[in-house]
């Protein structure tokens, strides 16, 4: 069995006790490491990188919410707090969960049920290295939901900072999920998609009208950057007549 790596980080020691006692006697769980501040936390995972933390949020110095924006992407939390009031700010941080002291195991377990889920499913579908492959989809998350989005269905993705707004010909609304436009192109094939604006990845067999240096998706216009212009240039010459 593939145990999820995790840590639990807890200022008050009754609490942080409770969770490691949760974590150890949960079959699909491997504990690395316990810590009562985020900092001694920090520098642990900087050598030993972890897939799941338990994290209190009310915590001195530093809280849990502060702590989890200097994670990356892989690795996820588990809110655990007295205090409802963090619970918006939690899910805009894309926690995986938000559990109110006191945690019963019923209710942790029900918790990290949903994680092993989403473990499961991201190693399911982890793209290769491949800059073409067979698989015709990609899953995001959005509005809390997994959803599985067509290539098929794309028309072109937009940059706003943090977020991503995918254009599909299925919807009148964009589907806005957490993601960087980096990671959205690592993980489209070359041979379908290009990036051709800091902020825009287009789908190439979408395109229908180029006008000037913008490409016609109905009546929005999509900027081709210069940086990206030579590239964009070369594939419409090779399939010009």
């Amino acid at each position: 069995m593939n145990k999820i790596t995790c840590i639990a980080i807890d200022d008050e020691p009754l609490a942080l006790g409770l969770m490691v006692s949760y974590i150890i006697k949960t079959p699909y769980l491997e504990l690395k490491g316990e810590f009562d501040n985020p900092i001694d936390a920090m520098e642990f995972l900087q050598e030993n990188p972890v897939q799941l933390i338990f994290l209190d949020i009310q915590m001195p110095d530093f809280t849990g919410v502060e702590f989890a924006r200097t994670l990356n992407e892989d690795c996820k939390v588990i809110f655990t707090t007295a205090y409802d009031k963090y619970a918006v700010e939690g899910f805009q941080l894309h926690a995986l969960d938000y559990l109110l002291k006191p945690i019963s195991y019923e209710v942790f377990l029900t918790s990290v049920k949903h994680a092993k889920q989403h473990f499961d499913l991201v190693k399911s579908v982890a793209p290769t290295n491949s800059t073409e492959t067979d698989e015709n989809y990609l899953f995001v998350k959005a509005d809390y939901q997994i959803q599985r989005i067509e290539y098929d269905d794309i028309l072109y993705a937009e940059g706003l900072k943090d977020y991503v707004k995918l254009h599909t010909l299925s919807s009148s609304k964009p589907i806005v999920f957490h993601a960087t436009m980096k990671s959205l192109e690592e993980k489209l094939p070359t041979d379908r998609f290009m990036r051709i604006h800091r902020s825009y990845i287009v789908s190439l067999d979408k395109i229908k009208t180029i006008e000037r240096d913008r490409i016609l998706f109905g009546k929005e216009r999509i900027p081709i950057s210069k940086q990206y212009k030579e590239v964009f240039d070369e594939f419409i010459k090779k399939k010009f007549l």
